[in-house]
């Protein structure tokens, strides 16, 4: 049996790094900056401690950014710790070691659970290979006594160590950027860049800062003069004018909203914020504060934003931060789908990333902390539900689509959720389901008729209101899953959602009997319609309604509707399409109507046949208008109709 140790070949793993760890060029500009604040941190973290004696307190601590476009240069520069010659050989020419990690466990009793440190593998500096052909690093140690170090590769395995002209504490990192690359030397791409990854990095950054001169103000000259006898004056000449100090301005904001407390937040920060953080310039509806320190830490802002039209539903963005360093957009593993149609921030420290820090792993805590960011939606909406009934029944419009999409899409939210879950009625008020089905127990039972569209189902909606009943108007593209889903959900309430056009209320019609006279009377007028239109399928009833004023009506059961959509929705389903086809609609006629009264006793008058057609295409027509759009042929004919008809009662 043979032993062994696995070798790694080292000219191998700067390829490997290059190609596969990240998966975006710009990357560079995160980790660098990221090694940059983390160098200052741990600085700021040994002063505190009494660690660092021979450090200013107070010091201003920074981070420059500069490029160099005839130099073909980019430096990320900041004063922090530094590092010594052998902490080079020890962070950078071991691959993978990590300072921070060592940082970490070295004074980790001193550190307390809210540690500010940003590094997690020691990876990230060389992701500065993917767009620089050379790289430089100057530095300085904070330590007493240290030397200035150069370390110098070329992107291999080969690297160069010597003395260093730097004489300020810190590190400056220069990448000598490859061609291909070019596009990151322009001030505008870098600035993007800085503002994607860095904007809420807890230490200032500059880009191309000016650089800041100690000295006031030129000196006086003064000028030798010979007077009349010859002896020598001192004339003070006129000072130069000193030229106004250039303004140095931070690119991010070290002291990002989320970190504070709700209750120190004012509604213009949060709207402030908003705007700055996604360019929106239209107000919020609200917007709910996150921050939670066990079992894991996290804190951020939803935001629920007003939305003008369905086709926004889709266009949330929930920005996800790791220590206030930009990990990526809508990472579905830790924010609930539906929350994606929202727009937010959230920094989560404890976050388990891989060691590109762009991707997550450990699945179940992943989970644990999606499952809270769920509660705690669902806590703000019920108590704004419960406390401000009022303010929320007026967002409800805009809110409801995310409402009922994370009803759709998780069970436990709805089960949280659903006393909060409004419909408005043709009452024009808003109520829950519960309330709903109380107020109509005696009329509708559990049935519950909606409006899909009221103008088109306006006729419909006149019956209802004119006995006293109501219907909840379900109009958008998600109502029809919603509806499905909550049916099955409450299946043993024996819930049942039906459009308005679906059936016929008990609470509309006389509830006559049919004598044998009128069944008669009905099969008589089924065929007469059914040879008027040419449609030997057509389903004809008659049901005296209490509504006199209405001709006629057209009923499609919710059961074929439903089916009728699905077969549309997957593109035709031939086998559905013959089974629920077109002519799947019943025409019931109002016997209680003076027209159709007159056409009943016009059927028989075979002197009056083209004035019985006439009337039974029109009454066909006027009830197929308030069912769905007649087709262009149909319409045509009907406005041609109409114009007769005017015609004979002139």
């Amino acid at each position: 049996m043979e032993k062994g140790n696995l070798s790694i070949h080292s000219e191998n793993i700067l390829p490997i790094i290059k190609k596969w760890l990240y998966s975006d060029a710009d990357i560079f500009v995160r980790e660098l900056v990221s090694n940059a604040c983390d160098a200052i941190l741990k600085l700021r973290k040994l002063s505190d401690l009494g660690e660092a004696p021979n450090v200013a307190k107070g010091e201003k601590y920074e981070i420059c950014v500069r490029t160099d476009k005839e130099n073909k240069t980019i430096t990320v520069e900041d004063n922090g710790v530094g590092m010594t010659a052998d902490e080079i050989k020890e962070y950078i020419n071991q691959i993978a070691f990590s300072g921070a990690s060592a940082f970490l466990e070295k004074y980790q009793d001193k550190m307390g659970a809210d540690n500010e440190i940003i590094g997690h593998f020691g990876l990230g500096f060389y992701s500065c290979f993917m767009v620089a052909d050379k790289v430089q690093i100057d530095t300085l140690s904070w330590q007493d006594g240290a030397a200035a170090a150069r370390w110098l590769c070329e992107g291999g395995i080969e690297y160069e160590m010597s003395d260093s002209d730097r004489t300020t504490r810190g590190t400056t990192i220069t990448l000598f950027v490859g061609d291909e690359h070019a596009e990151y030397l322009e001030e505008f791409n870098l600035r993007a860049t800085l503002t994607k990854y860095c904007s809420f990095l807890p230490v200032e950054i500059y880009l191309n800062p000016p650089e800041i001169s100690d000295e006031t103000s030129e000196p006086a000259q003064t000028a030798e003069i010979l007077d009349t006898d010859g002896e020598s004056l001192e004339l003070e000449t006129e000072t130069e004018p000193t030229p106004p100090k250039a303004e140095r301005k931070p690119i991010n904001d070290t002291a990002p909203l989320w970190l504070k407390s709700a209750n120190d937040c004012t509604d213009d920060e949060y709207k402030t914020f908003y705007r700055q953080v996604f360019m929106d310039f239209n107000e919020p509806l609200f917007w709910i504060h996150l921050n939670m320190d066990y079992p894991f830490r996290l804190k951020g802002i939803l935001y629920f934003p007003k939305l003008k039209h369905e086709l926004e539903y889709i266009e949330g963005q929930v920005k996800l931060y790791n220590n206030q360093v930009y990990v990526a957009d809508n990472i579905k593993e830790v924010i609930p789908e539906y929350l994606l149609l929202l727009k937010g921030v959230m920094d989560c420290p404890d976050l388990p990333l891989n060691v590109s820090r762009s991707f997550l792993q450990n699945d179940g805590y992943v989970k644990k902390m999606s499952g809270y960011i769920s509660r705690k939606v669902a806590d703000k909406l019920n108590s704004l539900h419960k406390k401000d009934g009022e303010k929320y029944r007026g967002y409800w419009d805009d809110i409801s689509p995310f409402i009922k999409y994370g009803c759709i899409k998780e069970a436990d939210f709805y089960e949280k959720i659903k006393a909060a879950v409004l419909y408005k009625t043709t009452n024009g008020d808003y109520v829950n389901m519960e309330e709903f089905l109380a107020r109509n127990a005696e009329k509708t039972a559990k049935k519950v008729f909606y409006v899909s569209d009221d103008q088109l189902q306006a006729q419909y909606i006149k019956m209802f209101r004119e006995q006293e009943l109501e219907a909840v108007y379900l109009t958008t593209k998600l109502d029809n899953p919603f509806i499905s889903y909550i049916e099955q959900y409450e299946r043993e309430q024996e819930l049942q959602f039906n459009r308005i056009d679906s059936d016929l209320s008990t609470a509309l019609k006389q509830g006559e009997t049919a004598t044998e006279e009128e069944t008669k009377q009905k099969e008589e007028v089924e065929k007469l319609f059914q040879e008027i239109l040419g449609n030997s399928n057509l389903k004809v009833d008659i049901e005296t309604l209490k509504s006199e004023s209405i001709s006629a009506v057209v009923l499609l059961s919710e059961q074929v509707r439903r089916m009728q959509e699905m077969s549309r929705a997957y593109g035709g389903m031939d086998g559905l399409q013959g089974m629920f086809g077109g002519d799947a609609e019943t025409l019931v006629l109002n016997r209680s109507n003076k027209l159709v009264q007159a056409l009943f006793r016009l059927k028989d008058d075979q002197t009056r046949k083209d004035d019985t057609a006439l009337i039974s295409q029109q009454i066909y027509d006027l009830a197929m208008m308030s069912h769905k759009p007649l087709p262009n042929e149909q319409m045509t004919k009907f406005i041609e109709r109409s114009n007769l008809i005017l015609e004979r009662i002139l």
